[in-house]
């Protein structure tokens, strides 16, 4: 069988989360976005994994809220401020694990996502010991990621580089850009949406397709390290331009940079902003291909914009979380039954349910006639719809998408 797992979200329990994301808020919106499994994150805090503990369980880490099931997962910042995702077999490991970095964290018992004062090689030996998979989150982000302050991992990982089981590539990259680095060749990319909130534009705005016989965490885990014919299948996520950090830009005023232009201007802007370096630029430092090589084993990458955002555009109105947009988003799922559909599957015939600027949007989206003006300096990039004079500057910008079903 194959499943969309999102693998990488907080809990209530972190800070700058939704008090909303609960168990049973999770499952229900991971439903209407076509999501079986989702990580339950934050599992090293007592009181998240309470709850889990009590959950309907289907082994010693697989739990289940009305049809969706959930594995044990957990994020962790280092003495570096390198951020790590940890995918745990079973509550009894996740026990152990918190027991052991507790010793070297003050917030393990208050915050979600903790501060562990260990460097990534002595958290990954931790990690290795309880049989968690380690691998960094958001890898190329320039906050909190591992190519923000290292070039190699084994400068993070040290002698447990080798037990580094995948790499996350965060909303402002994709497999284009990271299989231009060598020593990412061998590992598994995971796309995930790090979600704070259980909406559907943040919930799962990035997911992975895996193939495994059942929606378990030692599946996932076996998919991860691609053995016994279990694999990723599929990435899922956004075009890199809509990330946060795709270009090079101002904290402050957000206005875009050349790399070389950064260097001139020392990294501070004329208003007197730092620039934070963009993902781009970063890869375009590290990378030792001038073009992709994807290995036999990388799943091919699909863009997906949110549906919400598509709808606003059409609508014109501010934003995807208005009661105009929720309204059509509603009709919408209701009778397809996941965004997935929507978005990619079903045929744009099947949409006479909602306005036809809408239709026509969908459909602009799928020819690849969506314009992407890129994010940078902390501020997400953002879509446009061609005007019916902007067509064919749009088709040179986009890529035609196909059903996700072809990529099986």
């Amino acid at each position: 069988m194959e499943i969309n797992a999102d693998l990488h979200i907080h809990s209530k329990y972190s800070a700058a989360t939704s008090n909303r994301m609960d168990m049973q808020t999770l499952a229900k919106e991971a439903a209407k976005k076509g999501i079986k499994l989702v990580g339950t994150g934050d599992c090293l805090h007592p009181k998240w994994l309470s709850e889990i503990r009590a959950l309907e369980s289907v082994d010693e880490g697989t739990f289940v809220v009305n049809g969706t099931h959930f594995v044990l997962t957990g994020e962790v910042e280092d003495s570096s401020q390198v951020h790590h995702l940890l995918i745990l077999p079973s509550v009894s490991k996740a026990e152990e694990l918190h027991e052991r970095l507790a010793k070297h964290s003050n917030d393990i018992t208050s915050e979600g996502r903790p501060k562990i004062f260990l460097n990534g090689e002595q958290i990954a030996q931790h990690a290795i010991e309880v049989g968690a998979l380690i691998g960094p989150c958001h890898a190329f982000t320039p906050w909190t990621a591992i190519y923000a302050y290292f070039d190699h991992l084994s400068d993070c990982y040290g002698s447990m580089t080798e037990h580094v089981s995948f790499v996350e590539l965060g909303l402002s990259a994709d497999s284009d850009y990271a299989d231009r680095i060598k020593e990412l060749e061998n590992l598994t990319f995971l796309t995930n949406s790090d979600a704070h909130s259980p909406w559907p534009i943040r919930l799962a705005r990035e997911f992975n397709r895996l193939r495994v016989d059942a929606p378990t965490s030692d599946e996932v885990m076996q998919a991860i390290l691609r053995k016994n014919n279990r694999k990723p299948v599929l990435n899922v996520g956004l075009p890199p331009e809509e990330g946060k950090y795709n270009e090079s830009a101002c904290i402050r005023c957000y206005k875009h940079y050349t790399l070389r232009e950064c260097l001139m201007k020392k990294w501070r802007c004329a208003c007197g902003g730092i620039i934070k370096k963009g993902v781009m630029d970063r890869v375009n430092e590290l990378a030792d291909h001038e073009e992709p090589r994807h290995p036999d084993h990388r799943p091919p990458y699909l863009k997906l914009i949110p549906l919400a955002e598509i709808i606003a555009m059409a609508l014109g109105v501010s934003g995807p979380n208005s009661r105009a947009v929720q309204k059509v988003w509603d009709v919408l799922i209701h009778e397809l039954g996941d965004e997935v559909a929507v978005l990619v599957d079903a045929d744009i015939n099947q949409l006479d349910m909602v306005d036809a600027c809408v239709r026509d949007a969908i459909g602009q989206f799928r020819k690849g006639q969506v314009i992407l003006h890129p994010g940078g300096g902390g501020r997400y990039g953002r879509i446009e719809l061609p005007s019916s004079n902007g067509t064919s500057t749009a088709q040179q910008k986009g890529q035609a998408q196909s059903a996700i079903f072809d990529f099986r």
